[in-house]
């Protein structure tokens, strides 16, 4: 385990890197989760039809983070491209949350790829600044805790002011789409401002290509990659059906929003602790013990149906104490690999490649969401589920609970088999 070291960052400038993760978690919270619904309620849309155009865009999306990553390495600042990229973003939530009644599936393809540019772009170059302002293990884990943590705050936001906005959904989406760019703008500037310049470096060279598949003969990275993806899909697949579970398995919907933020609320309460007992048994084993926490609650959660609101709360309250585990500690293994990578020779050395290394990570990501979508929405009609019918719920909460069950006890497994080679030392 890495032992804690000085922090050179004042707390202020920790706040001031962090406040950039609200915006944008915000921004990803309603499009990963709400717009399916969304899609499918007000613009009638097909799930099988969704579920594809979901799976294309973010398939295409995810491609791209990588080169967006060898971008960032290659610009002489990383901020002016968060600067470039974050209108795009504000003017994709727009569109995207306000489907139309006609040509509703390109509306939707064009809007996301608009907002998807802009939250990739703007998030690698964040991400890879961040893990250049740390000088050592202990600052880059406080530097990741605070975006993260703004990050679940974000999140609860976006849960919560849809039902705070509107009682109807749409309305509600409608209502934080126009909230958003202002939120974007305020937060953006005080990150912007008030974070200090990461150490002097210089734009990588070479060949774009080459760079970014040398990345990948990093042994520690690709097994932090392979746990990070099991993990991954673990997570992805409740976050695409939640909202179809609770309306229709708990038939609850009008509880939805409160679940959400509950859920977000305890990410956001346990952060602390997680980063606690990271400083204390190291960040490799804390993850695991909070994969174990989560795989407890979804076997809980396969026992639950109709009424069970108080019981589906304590499901939410232990998977979302997991998550700020989640969002932070791998997060923060990458940021020490990013400045000790291990090439194929095993021979340790520093790297100016930061946003390459996340923009593998966010594609890895990208495509744990876009497999949620493009196989869970799919299964779920070959099972004979349909929103709204309370008879053909059985396949849902299969689909629901025990798969991630089964990948988040994959990677526990895997997490536990490295664990003395993927924490830097």
């Amino acid at each position: 385990m890495t032992p804690a070291l000085t922090v050179s960052l004042r707390k202020r400038q920790l706040l001031a890197y962090g406040a950039l993760g609200l915006p944008l978690a915000m921004a990803a919270l309603p499009v990963y989760v709400h717009v399916p619904r969304l899609y499918a309620e007000s613009a009638g849309m097909s799930l099988s039809l969704l579920g594809s155009l979901l799976l294309a865009a973010r398939l295409l999306d995810a491609g791209i983070d990588p080169l967006l990553g060898g971008w960032s390495d290659r610009a002489a600042s990383r901020q002016r491209l968060i600067v470039f990229a974050l209108p795009c973003l504000a003017l994709g939530m727009l569109a995207l949350l306000h489907p139309p009644a006609v040509a509703a599936p390109w509306w939707l393809l064009a809007s996301m790829l608009c907002t998807y540019f802009g939250f990739s772009l703007a998030s690698v170059a964040y991400q890879a600044w961040g893990a250049e302002l740390g000088r050592d293990a202990g600052e880059r884990t406080r530097l990741t805790a605070s975006r993260e943590g703004f990050g679940l705050l974000g999140v609860v936001l976006a849960a919560a002011l849809p039902g705070l906005l509107a009682k109807d959904l749409a309305q509600g989406l409608s209502g934080l789409a126009q909230l958003f760019p202002l939120l974007l703008l305020f937060l953006a500037s005080w990150t912007l401002l008030g974070t200090p310049p990461s150490a002097e470096r210089q734009p990588a060279g070479g060949r774009l290509l080459g760079n970014l598949r040398g990345v990948l003969d990093d042994g520690r990275f690709r097994r932090l990659l392979a746990v990070f993806v099991v993990n991954g899909i673990a997570a992805a697949l409740p976050a695409t059906l939640v909202l179809f579970y609770v309306a229709d398995v708990l038939q609850a919907e009008a509880w939805s929003g409160a679940f959400l933020a509950l859920y977000f609320v305890s990410g956001v309460a346990f952060l602390p602790l997680w980063v606690a007992l990271a400083r204390r048994f190291g960040r490799v084993r804390t993850w695991v013990a909070s994969m174990l926490v989560a795989v407890a609650s979804f076997v809980w959660a396969w026992g639950l149906g109709a009424g069970d609101i108080w019981p589906f709360a304590v499901v939410c309250l232990l998977s979302g104490a997991t998550l700020g585990a989640d969002l932070t500690l791998p997060a923060a293994l990458l940021a020490d690999l990013c400045e000790h990578p291990t090439g194929g020779s095993g021979e340790v050395g520093r790297s100016a490649q930061a946003g390459a290394y996340f923009g593998w990570w966010n594609l890895v990501a990208k495509l744990n969401l876009a497999l949620a979508a493009g196989l869970s929405l799919p299964l779920l009609d070959l099972v004979g589920y349909r929103p709204g019918v309370a008879a053909a719920t059985a396949g849902l909460a299969a689909v629901y609970c025990l798969l991630p069950l089964l990948f988040k006890s994959i990677a526990a497994i895997l997490a536990w088999r490295w664990r003395r080679t993927l924490e830097v030392s």
